[in-house]
C-alpha cells in the first residue's frame, strides 16, 4: 500500500463535502499539475491519503482511500488530464496542522513541508504513521 495526501480549499471542495460522496467517493478532478497527475497515475485501489484543508485551515482532517484508478478526467476534453476517485474513511480527531507538521523534526522531509504548492503528493510510510499519531488515528 501506499499512502497520500490530496489538497482542497475548503470553499471548493471540503471534508464534509467529501464524506457526503459516502462510498461511491469522488473523481479528484480539476488537477494541472503533471507531478500530481503522475502521482494519481501511481496509485493503487485501497491506498490510503490524507484530506488537507489548504489556504483556510491548513491542516490534515481527513482520511482517503483510492476507490478508482486513474481515469480521463471528467472535467475537460485534454486527454492529457486524468484522475482517481476517492472516498473519506474517517475524521482525523485532532486535525494536524501544518504548523504542527513543520515543528516535527521527523517530518521535515515530508512534501507538505518541501513541495507546499503541489496538489496531490507521496507520503511515506513512516510520515504516514507520525502524522496518524499526532492526529490520534490509529495508523
Amino acid at each position: 500500500m501506499q499512502y497520500w495526501l490530496f489538497k482542497s480549499e475548503p470553499f471548493k471542495w471540503s471534508w464534509e463535502m467529501q464524506k457526503a460522496k459516502g462510498e461511491e467517493g469522488e473523481p479528484w478532478d480539476g488537477v494541472r499539475n503533471y507531478q500530481a497527475r503522475n502521482n494519481m497515475r501511481a496509485m493503487q485501489i485501497g491506498d490510503q491519503g490524507f484530506f488537507y484543508h489548504s489556504n483556510e485551515g491548513k491542516e490534515i482532517v481527513g482520511i482517503v482511500e483510492v476507490c478508482a484508478l486513474a481515469h480521463p478526467d471528467p472535467t475537460t476534453d485534454d486527454e492529457r488530464w486524468e484522475c482517481v476517485d476517492i472516498k473519506a474513511v474517517k475524521d482525523v480527531p485532532k486535525p494536524v496542522t501544518l504548523a504542527a507538521v513543520k515543528a516535527e523534526p521527523r517530518l521535515e522531509n515530508m512534501a507538505l513541508v518541501t513541495s507546499m504548492r503541489l496538489s496531490v503528493q507521496p507520503v511515506t510510510e513512516e510520515e504516514w504513521k507520525i502524522v496518524c499519531e499526532m492526529g490520534g488515528v490509529d495508523p
